[in-house]
């Protein structure tokens, strides 16, 4: 069994339909907008950086969002590296609450079927968590990321020898992550391809860990932070947030699927 040792934590790079609103996705799955060439720039930025580390700093693993622009922005790391690119839907986007009767928020297909996408895709890791297509209010995200990390990291100690890893996902599923790992609410905001690097203080999953320097940093990007984001940008009352609508057409879906998906095999 290898211990977990440094976590690296990366949102994705400069998303197309921020400045394109013609945009297109190969994936064909509603909201799900590939980067444009600034974040394609971004992404080989935070290709270069890892590549320029020591390799016993580099990481040995990526688990990403299931997100085309994720595995975008996570797939130049994977290629310098040679390293292998899992995808985690417990590290998805982040939807508040949709609108009663609305429908529901979308979902990536499964890693096989993104391995057609984005053939970068390691297809022999099977999903940990998966959000409901209902949304989240923010304490609900918090827990969310909060109980997949608690089966994550023993699941992968158990399973897979890294020490260092790099998480590639969202603005809102980066400060989960580093809020719950941290054990605080950290002040963070966090921009295009910024990168935040936590390293194990005690044999806690949640809280036992610590920010090595600035945490969402871009001091490898050309262009600095580009499109910072935090949580209290969502206009919210305590725990409320906005309700945003469903994906049309989805009216009549079940919200099937979601929470736990490895209990049944550990």
């Amino acid at each position: 069994m290898t211990r977990l040792e440094r976590i690296y934590i990366a949102r994705h790079g400069f998303r197309m339909n921020w400045h394109n609103p013609n945009w297109t996705t190969p994936t064909n799955v509603a909201r799900d907008s590939p980067l444009s060439a600034l974040g394609i720039e971004q992404a080989e930025e935070l290709a270069k950086h890892f590549e320029s580390m020591p390799p016993e700093e580099r990481p040995t693993a990526i688990f990403s969002s299931p997100y085309y622009r994720c595995l975008q922005t996570a797939t130049p790391v994977a290629q310098r590296l040679g390293i292998p690119l899992y995808v985690e839907p417990g590290i998805a986007e982040w939807y508040t609450p949709v609108v009663p009767h609305s429908g529901l928020h979308p979902r990536p297909p499964p890693a096989k079927a993104l391995k057609g996408f984005v053939p970068t895709v390691d297809v022999s890791w099977a999903p940990t968590w998966q959000p409901s297509r209902r949304g989240e209010t923010v304490a609900e995200l918090y827990g969310r990321v909060a109980d997949f990390l608690s089966v994550f990291i023993p699941r992968l100690e158990s399973s897979l020898s890294h020490e260092r890893i790099l998480f590639v996902g969202h603005a809102a599923s980066v400060i989960a992550l580093i809020h719950d790992l941290l054990g605080e609410k950290a002040p963070v905001r966090i921009g295009c391809a910024t990168l935040t690097t936590l390293d194990r203080k005690s044999d806690d999953i949640l809280g036992g860990w610590k920010a090595v320097g600035k945490m969402a940093h871009a001091d490898f990007l050309t262009g600095g932070v580009q499109r910072d984001w935090g949580i209290e940008d969502i206009k919210t009352d305590g725990d409320e947030v906005v309700e945003e609508p469903g994906v049309p057409g989805t009216e009549n879906d079940e919200d099937v699927g979601y929470g736990l998906l490895w209990h049944s095999k550990m």
